[in-house]
């Protein structure tokens, strides 16, 4: 299991991923989950993946190695806009199911390959998309500015409170933050390290990234300010009253 998460906001984007892949209890491994694709002043390309790590690593190697193909069909480098991209990415899904589902469907680990795919190309603003195991897709937008995938219920009642377009990047950051330690306290199969990217809409490059490891000295804080603040503002709630008729 995983967790991933993207933020379209009105000054950029947000993402992060934490780095946990599991095959059983006694088998915990680290990869980074995060896949960034930059070409200075031209486009950012942030690809976040879930699901079977062998089927989402074969989609970023077919991703890669068609982007070095100079002739021919459209590929990361050259695709129009951030929808060609993800259709691109729904493509390499579909091909690399094709390959190995009928394979894995005699064992018991089944494809499920999914990805959060952000960024600017050139001529149009940022995007955010949710792409799906079975290929297909959705979009973000201001009813719903961000997207997850893999261990999403833990931290999503915070980003639902927090998170609108008009939200600061410095804000949204730290709600992801919070969102991942609230994950990580009620699932063990989401860890650290936790892999972030901080977009600055309109400046196609990426200024802001930063991974966050077990000790990290800001995240330990930001975790016990979190703690501490909910602890405070539970004890501050107004006490129920019982009336003579409650049974």
């Amino acid at each position: 299991m995983t967790y991933c998460v993207g933020v379209l906001l009105n000054d950029g984007l947000v993402l992060a991923s934490d780095s946990r892949t599991n095959a059983g209890v006694d088998n915990f491994a680290k990869f980074c989950k995060m896949t960034v694709l930059e070409r200075v002043n031209d486009r950012v390309i942030v690809l976040l993946s879930s699901g079977n790590l062998a089927g989402t690593q074969a989609v970023i190697s077919v991703l890669k190695q068609r982007g070095e193909v100079k002739d021919g069909p459209p590929n990361v480098w050259t695709a129009r806009t951030m929808f060609d991209v993800a259709v691109l990415v729904s493509d390499a899904v579909r091909d690399i199911e094709r390959r190995d589902g009928p394979f894995l469907e005699t064992g018991p680990v089944a494809f499920n390959a999914s990805f959060i795919l952000g960024g600017q190309l050139t001529g149009e603003p940022p995007r955010l998309f949710r792409i799906y195991a079975e290929g297909n897709f959705i979009e973000a937008g201001t009813d719903t500015p961000f997207l997850q995938t893999g261990e999403a219920k833990y931290g999503k009642p915070i980003l639902d409170r927090v998170i609108t377009p008009a939200t600061a990047l410095a804000e949204a950051t730290k709600c992801i933050l919070v969102s991942f330690d609230s994950t990580m306290r009620s699932n063990l199969s989401v860890g650290m390290p936790i892999d972030l990217v901080c977009y600055e809409r309109d400046s196609l490059e990426v200024r802001m990234r930063r991974r966050f490891e077990q000790s990290d000295p800001y995240f330990t804080a930001l975790s016990a300010a979190w703690r501490d603040g909910v602890r405070k503002v539970f004890r501050e709630l107004p006490d129920f009253e019982w009336s003579v008729g409650d049974r």
